[in-house]
């Protein structure tokens, strides 16, 4: 075993970097990098989509008929009529004066050390930026993970067991409720009814925690703190037992029909200890595979519109408003934590299966 996991975290560096490296070629090529957000802002004028479509050919000719420094401007829309030596010194300030090769190296270079510099728009290093985020996504993350678990697991198994019943199709009708209605759109439902958005106001509309927070005691504290989180995590909730909820199940169902258990039944075993001694570990084994990712997304992708909708100020807001005003340290540095993150996740989850299963050994394979 650990031989395995020696192997699986020297494969983490190659694939950190390519993935890094793919996304890094991807933003460079993307248009409204920092330099033309600050023009535009410097002109009084946003760099929208629409706004760089059409004209960009002529205009460049334009420019080159012009002379060196005019063709040097039109890189970047907007810039018509600014001092060239300003554009060189925006470039120098970003670190655009410098390859892209270069610029990756040296990046790369200061993550490995976990220095991800200051954000282009804040007045804020990165690390503090995202560890003043974290408690939001987290508390987002881990309750609702912990919950769709929790519900899903035995309600799976409930169903297997009793496949085909009135309960199994009576919660099955949840489940699709449940798979077809979105997130997002449950927690709209959730604010008109019971956050003050037309009937009942029980809940907060915003936040985590009250005005009051520090003049409250310990039991207060946590009682405010799971006031705030009801509606959100609720929403997320309903959006996402709904498929463990059928993996479960079919994989209960699948290891029903297998041989050992019909073994099991001929020589006397009893059912409870069939289904929960032997069928239990053999099912869990896919949904075990499954929560590193399911984690990782609710954590960081999952939340974002929970987080818009509910005015959480968590990761996954900060990682959208990175990309709309091409934040490049945020960007990347928060692609390289949760990218590290989800592939330090995929082996606890290898290392879990054999928790569950002793008969599953990773040291005989090759990765």
């Amino acid at each position: 075993m650990l031989a395995y996991l020696l192997r699986r975290l020297l494969l983490v560096i190659p694939t950190l970097l390519g993935i890094m490296i793919i996304n890094f070629a991807v933003i460079q090529a993307a248009p409204g990098g920092p330099v033309e957000q600050i023009i535009a802002r410097l002109q009084g004028h946003d760099v929208s989509a629409t706004a760089r479509m059409g004209g960009g050919d002529q205009t460049e000719m334009l420019d080159l008929a012009r002379g060196p420094d005019a063709a040097m401007t039109s890189r970047y829309r907007g810039a018509h009529g600014l001092d060239p030596e300003l554009i060189l010194e925006l470039e120098k300030l970003y670190g655009f004066d410098k390859p892209a090769h270069v610029r990756f190296v040296q990046m790369m270079g200061q993550y490995l050390t976990f220095d991800f510099g200051e954000s282009f728009y804040r007045d804020e290093s990165v690390v503090d930026l995202v560890l003043d985020k974290m408690p939001v996504s987290i508390s987002l993350g881990l309750w609702t993970t912990l919950l769709v678990y929790c519900i899903s697991i035995p309600l799976g198994v409930a169903k297997a067991v009793r496949d085909g019943s009135r309960f199994d199709v009576w919660t099955s009708g949840v489940v699709v409720v449940g798979n077809a209605v979105p997130s997002f759109l449950f927690a709209i439902l959730l604010i008109v009814l019971f956050a003050g958005g037309h009937y009942l106001h029980w809940f907060p509309l915003r936040g985590i925690a009250s005005w009051n927070w520090e003049s409250m005691s310990t039991f207060q504290r946590i009682a405010d703190y799971f006031w705030h989180l009801c509606l959100p995590i609720l929403s997320m909730v309903v959006g996402g037992f709904a498929g463990l909820t059928l993996l479960t199940k079919n994989s209960f169902l699948d290891e029903i029909g297998k041989q050992y258990v019909a073994t099991a039944r001929a020589k006397g075993v009893g059912e409870r200890r069939v289904l929960y001694g032997h069928v239990f570990r053999n099912a869990m084994l896919i949904v075990i595979a499954g929560f590193p990712s399911a984690f990782v997304g609710i954590l960081f992708t999952g939340a974002l519109l929970t987080e818009i909708i509910f005015s959480l100020d968590g990761l996954g807001l900060l990682g959208y408003e990175s990309v709309i005003n091409r934040d490049y340290p945020v960007m990347f540095a928060t692609l390289y934590f949760f990218t590290l993150l989800g592939l330090i996740m995929q082996l606890a989850g290898d290392l879990a299966y054999t928790l569950v299963d002793r008969r599953i050994d990773f040291e005989s394979r090759e990765v």
